[in-house]
């Protein structure tokens, strides 16, 4: 698993995690100084997927950060992606509601 830190850049703090050794890149976030308070978690699941949960004011907003396996990849780790991901997105509470914006 890659390394988590975070960084200041002007009015935005950077939360990431760093690829792995294979000198993949990992995902990240930049949350502007005046919505850090809203920032309830950021979770890092892979190298590949992480969210972050907002407080909102009648709900909370997640937003999730994938990066799909590029197509020089087999069909194993396309098939273990999506099932990442569906594991993921099924771990949010039922009530949240969800996009999926591949759908769009």
């Amino acid at each position: 698993m890659g390394q988590r830190g975070h960084c200041m850049g002007g009015d935005y703090i950077f939360s990431y995690r760093k690829g792995n050794e294979n000198n993949q890149m990992g995902t990240g976030f930049f949350v502007h100084h005046r919505i850090v308070s809203a920032v309830k978690r950021v979770e890092f699941v892979s190298d590949m997927m992480s969210y972050i949960e907002l407080r909102g004011h009648s709900c909370n907003i997640i937003v999730l950060n994938v990066r799909a396996p590029n197509e020089e990849k087999s069909g194993d780790s396309e098939e273990s992606f999506s099932q990442e991901l569906e594991q993921v997105f099924n771990h949010f509470l039922k009530y949240h509601i969800k996009y999926d914006v591949r759908k769009f």
